[in-house]
């Protein structure tokens, strides 16, 4: 498998990376068989892990991947991410100096590591100045604790925003973001993509296979029922008109080029020139196999033309409901003003 390089950081990855949300007791349960898929996934040439201190409930999936790399740990970039709530208490979760500092100690022990390649802010912090997470991260790599630090669904304008506090304050800046992206999720086209292009950031795109939809799996009029999980987390992605459309409209995409949904879904995210690697998700060992199969495969022109007639550049056809949306948007009475200042003006 070839590797691409991370953004300017100097390290080089491979074009898949191995996600493990899935590996715990909300995908599966089994710890012996999560470490199985992980020593599989680094057998074919992935060198590229991404997990989270959330994921699994307490910290359970750090742990397994940190058994996962017992004895390979020189092989594997390794990448988590914090800012996710790790227990009732308000201060447990966040981007502040106070909890980073905290939290870092916490993945590296479950990790059974002595530092992490990749440090990511998981959710974007509106009400944390980003010079104060900013220097707690400038310290933590100047310790040796964190090699590279990178955040996740940022806006373009925060983008922008946090290089510029890291050059105006002497601070070590963000080497990478994490989208999600997909052909049912292309808005990151019109500005996320291109301003990470500009400044040399490393990208790795999370749900490339949009909850499953771009499996193949959920047809119009097919027997395969949606997980409660995926009900869950994203009802409204999975049961939008719009993207089952699309989907239907891909399939005869696929067949002519050759290919299963899967292996177009994912060779798409990774034809487009700011994309470092795709992040995916394996629950099972025939999973893992399945995605493996498609390492290699690129799209021609034609093909792509194809993609876009159906979903065109920049547009999602439909929601992503655990996409990061701007408070601007949630809270109505930020882009209101109040009564009696409506009146004044």
């Amino acid at each position: 498998m070839r590797t691409r390089p991370l953004g300017r950081t100097g390290i080089k990855v491979s074009p898949y990376c191995l996600g493990t949300m899935m590996f715990g007791p909300f995908g599966n349960p089994d710890p012996d068989d999560c470490v199985a898929i992980i020593h599989r996934a680094l057998d074919a040439g992935i060198n590229f892990i991404d997990t989270a201190d959330v994921y699994g409930g307490d910290g359970e999936t750090e742990r397994i991947v940190g058994k996962a790399l017992r004895g390979r740990r020189d092989d594997v970039v390794l990448a988590t991410k914090f800012n996710g709530p790790m227990g009732a208490d308000p201060n447990h979760r966040g981007s502040s100096r106070r909890w980073i500092v905290t939290a870092v100690e916490n993945s590296l022990r479950r990790l059974g590591v002595d530092h992490i390649d990749l440090y990511q802010v998981h959710h974007p912090e509106p009400g944390t100045d980003i010079e104060e997470t900013l220097a707690a991260l400038t310290d933590l790599m100047q310790a040796g604790k964190v090699r590279a630090i990178g955040h996740s669904s940022l806006p373009a304008a925060e983008i922008v925003e946090a290089q510029w506090a890291s050059e105006r304050r002497g601070l070590a800046r963000f080497r990478t973001e994490q989208p999600p992206y997909s052909i049912l999720n292309r808005g990151i086209e019109r500005d996320v993509l291109p301003v990470c292009e500009r400044y040399g950031l490393g990208t790795l795109v999370w749900s490339p296979l949009a909850s499953g939809l771009l499996t193949g799996r959920y047809r119009k009029g097919g027997n395969e029922q949606v997980s409660s999980a995926r009900m869950h987390w994203v009802p409204k992605h999975m049961t939008d008109k719009r993207n089952h459309d699309a989907v239907e409209e891909l399939v005869p995409i696929a067949e002519q080029a050759g290919l299963s949904l899967t292996h177009l879904a994912l060779a798409f995210v990774i034809s487009h020139p700011a994309v470092t690697s795709a992040i995916i998700g394996p629950r099972t060992m025939a999973q893992l196999g399945d995605l493996l199969a498609g390492v290699g495969t690129t799209l021609d022109d034609d093909t792509l033309d194809e993609i876009d007639k159906v979903v065109p550049p920049g547009v999602n056809p439909g929601t992503l409901d655990i996409a990061y949306v701007p408070p601007a948007l949630e809270q109505a009475d930020l882009r209101r003003r109040r009564t009696g200042d409506r009146a004044a003006a």
